[in-house]
């Protein structure tokens, strides 16, 4: 029985756990999913988003972000600011208003729900009587007025939400104070604008769906004017004089109404139909802004022509004679325009946000062309869906600023204007490293972008051209030719073929070589180069299958590879493509800088190639002779149900007869009276080891399992262990490892001698499972540098006295093996004592928070259950364990990526990364402050070299310490994670990918 007691507690220890391991959710990376209101505070500077999970999200500076959620998981349906202060209201799809304030605690902001409210009418009323359309802060700071269904407009009052029913503006006394001809008419139904005088606070505008406009005197509770237009009313804009009411309405026109003390109502003094005269969509919003020089910005969302533009979101800029129309390729959810502050006599209009569905867009309006401003977050990490991701921590500086000004040649279509969304003050300190997050996609466009701290910002589309779907030219009757409506936005949901989506991404930090691994079997070595180049990329082909009888391909066809020269821009360019045969998706990639070698692998194999000789050294074939599924290919729809119903029925079978096997073959009496002793023995101990679940071993003739799962370079003791030499080691989805040696010519020679293979060793685990990782520890049991990492100075020469280990990570269990003789030393059978399965495995490093040139290595762990585990080395003990991703989010828990100092990333939807730490020493915790009182220049931003400054965000989420304690605060995964939509979405990207189209991006965390 001693040898199944566990070990003491050591108190030693865990103070010592305390310093290295603690669990955060830090910040969210990208945009907001399903986006649905916008807001902006032009005092404080800065944007609101709402989403329909009930989060809602400001931003301002670079490094200022505040999150907060509601309770109920409601859509939001309006953003609105007070007047000068830190406060906002936000209204929901279920009729409830919410007071947020953003308050200073402990010398840092914090965003906060104070109060909640729902509109109530009088009892019997009909549920539209209170059913709030319209919302208008009061510039008072005290009143909130709400326009409903029914025609009448709520006062309450704030902050307390205490409702003035004595000041309530009913449909019937605005109609009893309107002429006799206007009273015949039906011209109430619901509010749909609410508008305070720019010049006098004692007056309002309200705007009802039937074409009333009524300007309302609050003191003396009477019309002091009224517009009354024959379409329905959409919305309405006050010029800032207050001397001109634009109008918006249903069948694409607007109209301009002048506004006097004659009670009469007026003509309008110009009624337009821009995009008319055959039928148009309505125009939703328009703006009619004010300028120096005389001539008006009308800017309106919609009112195109509903033959030609039916399915297009368009918003359109009308300013000196030219008029121009942008097209989103996603819904517009609003939009806003940022004018020059109270109390300047012109609007002048500087920048244009609009918010779309997949994206943020600010557009330019100083200079000509109208060009689209950089954001410095809110980077559409999805342009296209994602369909994996590579973490590269401790990028050299060199390499950084390269990377940089590549991607400033590539964006000069950006204005240089500075990002004007600029409230608050980041505290955040300056990042210790600089970090690159490579995401691939499966557009075609590929972009490669940084992000400092917390913020993304994409910087550089690496080697791939641009495509997207042309442009329409929109015809409008009478007018003449309209010219082509510019592309507004980055977001491309376009597809040109499925086989070009990227697989698998290898960046070598050093050297600057990027492997690149697409869906149909194609493998593109990449180099960074500062300037453009034209050359014909060379094209090798690998056949995995090595000519074998009986084998037939019957998934998609390889890639036509475009012949001649072609013309690339400065950045990563490719300059070979390895293609195998047959084109199925690549599986596994590893790149090794320093002995130029790149290797790959499939369903069917893994092959070695020589990207300096441009030469291949070997292909080994690993499919099973049974195993045909391998050959229909990810994309074929021919799949062998039979064949799957067969296995499965076989397994069942099998886990019959062994429960059988298993069973006592003693009378009953003698086996219970052994379980009674067993149950006493075992009550006299109380430290035992865990009881192991029965784990049934995988059959060879599964499926798959040829699937190469993981490629792994190595120089360590193969042969013998009097020599080291370099290695490839292979491991399967059957539980086979492959190891290589390789003989690699010194540098002076490379060019003239080839690069030698030979299969060294070959294991087989018992248990047969897939293999997810591959280590080797070197004789201090410490995993072995990168390649041209001891070289650049940034790591300490490997152990090579002591004996070296070897680690393989199944999806069941952890093993140590000694080299060379490759014996078992250790082994963890997680799932047989958890009954998880592993997912992703790293080596990271821990360092202490207390002392500075502390640290441990040691394996961070994801499991199907969507824990993170800290696992020691090479002793594989359990450490640590956090709830990290909901068991249910299969998508985000596939997602998930490691970085070597013991952070994460995972998709929580499809357009946003969500980043956690398991280190107390490495860990981003933003920190940012906002102060309604501090001075700002509400001017224009200048024109500068664009949204080059340092990046962080800061917000207040929640967090996970040691353990299951969370900080105070909400976090916005479980709001997104709760909605079956969001989890079938990423669900949908991930395992689709591979029939996707292929885009690189690049990330840059700093």
């Amino acid at each position: 029985m001693r040898r199944f007691l566990r070990p003491g507690h050591d108190p030693a220890r865990e103070r010592l756990k305390r310093d290295l391991f603690q669990f955060n959710k830090t910040v969210e990376h990208g945009f907001p999913h399903q986006p649905s209101a916008l807001g902006y505070s032009p005092s404080l500077r800065i944007l609101a988003i709402g989403t329909r999970s009930g989060a809602v999200k400001l931003y301002g500076a670079p490094g200022v972000e505040f999150m907060g959620l509601h309770r109920e998981n409601n859509a939001v349906v309006q953003i609105h600011f007070l007047p000068g202060q830190c406060q906002l209201v936000t209204l929901l799809d279920d009729n409830s208003l919410h007071l947020w304030s953003l308050k200073v605690k402990g010398g840092v902001s914090e965003l906060q729900e104070d109060e909640s409210f729902t509109l109530r009418g009088p009892p019997g009323a009909a549920p539209s009587a209170t059913q709030i359309t319209e919302l208008l802060p009061h510039s008072s700071r005290e009143l909130l007025y709400l326009g409903t269904e029914s025609g009448s407009v709520f006062v309450v009052q704030l902050p307390a939400f205490r409702s003035l029913e004595d000041r309530t503006i009913s449909s019937d006394a605005v109609l009893q104070r309107l002429p006799e001809e206007a009273r015949q008419r039906r011209v109430f139904e619901m509010v749909e604008a609410l508008q305070e005088h720019p010049r006098d606070p004692n007056q309002i505008l309200i705007g009802y769906s039937r074409g009333l406009i009524v300007i309302w005197d609050l003191h003396g509770s009477r019309v002091l004017c009224h517009f009354l237009s024959s379409q329905q009313l959409e919305n309405v804009c006050w010029q800032r004089d207050g001397r001109l009411i634009v109008s918006c309405h249903s069948d694409g026109s607007y109209c301009q109404w002048p506004v006097s003390g004659d009670s009469q109502q007026p003509e309008p003094l110009h009624s337009c139909v821009p995009y008319g005269p055959f039928p148009c969509k309505a125009i939703t919003k328009i703006f009619w802004l004010t300028t120096r020089q005389g001539s008006t910005f009308t800017i309106f969302q919609g009112g195109m022509p509903r033959a030609s533009y039916g399915d297009r979101h368009c918003i359109s800029v009308v300013h000196d004679g030219q008029q121009t129309a942008f097209d989103f390729t996603s819904r517009i959810i609003d939009f806003t325009v940022l004018v020059e502050a109270d109390p300047a006599a012109f609007d002048d209009p500087y920048a244009l946000v609009v918010l779309a569905e997949e994206e943020l867009v600010v557009i330019d309006l100083q200079t000509p062309g109208w060009p689209p401003v950089q954001p410095p977050y809110l980077a559409s990490l999805h342009c296209s869906a994602i369909t994996c991701s590579h973490h590269v921590s401790n990028i050299p500086l060199k390499l950084w600023e390269r990377i940089i000004a590549a991607g400033s040649r590539q964006n000069t279509h950006f204005s240089t204007m500075e990002w004007p969304i600029d409230g608050g003050t980041s505290l955040a300190p300056a990042p210790p490293q600089r970090d690159l997050l490579l995401t691939g996609h499966r557009a075609v466009l590929g972009r490669l972008g940084r992000l400092p701290a917390a913020a993304v910002q994409t910087q550089h589309r690496p080697g791939v051209p641009h495509r997207h779907r042309p442009q329409r030219e929109p015809q409008c009757p009478g007018r003449g030719r309209m010219a082509p409506a510019p592309q507004g936005g980055l977001f491309r949901p376009y597809s040109d073929d499925p086989r070009l989506g990227i697989q698998k991404i290898f960046l070598c930090k050093y050297s600057g070589y990027l492997a690149v691994a697409g869906t149909a079997g194609q493998v593109l070595v990449l180099e960074l180069n500062d300037e453009e180049a034209e050359h014909a990329v060379e094209q090798v082909e690998a056949d995995l299958l090595q000519d074998q009888e009986g084998y037939r391909w019957k998934g998609h066809e390889r890639l036509c590879a475009r012949p001649g020269p072609v013309h690339f821009e400065p950045g990563f360019q490719p300059f070979v493509l390895v293609q195998c045969q047959p084109p199925a998706v690549v599986t596994s990639l590893a790149l090794h800088s320093e002995w130029r070698l790149v290797a790959f692998g499939t369903s069917h194999g893994f092959g070695l190639f020589d990207h300096q000789q441009r030469r291949q050294v070997f292909v080994k074939c690993t499919l099973h002779p049974s195993d045909q599924l391998a050959l229909e290919g990810p994309l074929s729809r021919v799949k062998s149900l039979k064949k799957s119903l067969r296995q499965s029925f076989r397994r069942i079978r099998r886990s019959r007869v062994s429960s059988r096997k298993r069973r006592p073959a003693g009378p009953p009496g003698e086996g219970q009276e052994g379980s009674t002793r067993a149950e006493r023995t075992g009550l006299q101990n109380m430290e035992l080891a865990p009881v192991q679940r029965k784990i049934e071993a995988r059959s060879a003739e599964d499926s798959f399992t040829g699937f190469v799962r993981t490629l792994y370079f190595a120089d360590t003791y193969l042969r013998d262990s009097s020599r080291h030499c370099p290695s490839l080691w292979a491991g399967t989805n059957g539980g086979t490892v492959y190891a290589f040696a390789l003989r690699v010519p010194p540098a002076e020679r490379r060019m003239d001698e080839l690069v030698r293979a030979e299969q060294a060793k070959e294991i087989q685990l018992m248990h047969r499972a897939p293999v997810v990782g591959i280590l080797v520890l070197d004789g201090h049991s410490v995993p072995l540098p990168e390649p041209l990492e001891v070289a650049h100075d940034l790591s300490k020469s490997p152990d090579m006295q002591g004996s070296h280990q070897l680690l393989v990570v199944s999806e069941e269990q952890f093993k140590v093996f000694t080299l060379p003789k490759v014996s078992a030393r250790l082994k963890l059978k997680l799932t047989a004592l958890e009954g998880s399965r592993v997912r992703r495995v790293s080596a990271a490093r821990f360092g202490s928070c207390r002392a500075e040139d502390y640290g441990e290595h040691h394996l961070a762990v994801l499991t199907n259950l969507g824990d993170v585990q800290v696992v020691s080395l090479p002793l594989l003990k359990p450490q640590v364990r956090y709830s990290c991703i909901r068991r249910e989010d299969v998508s985000g828990i596939a997602s998930c990526v490691f970085t070597k100092y013991g952070q994460g990333f995972y998709l929580i939807s499809p357009s946003e990364f969500e980043r956690f730490s398991l280190s107390t020493k490495w860990l981003v915790e933003p920190r940012c402050l906002v102060d309604s009182a501090e001075p700002k220049n509400h001017g224009r931003p200048r024109n500068g070299s664009g949204p080059e400054t340092a990046l962080s965000q800061a917000r207040n989420s929640g967090s996970q310490s040691d353990g299951d304690e969370r900080r105070s605060g909400p976090v916005m995964e479980h709001a997104l994670l709760n909605d079956e939509r969001v989890l079938k979405e990423i669900q949908s990207t991930l395992e689709g990918a591979r029939g996707g189209v292929s885009r690189t991006r690049i990330q840059a965390a700093q």
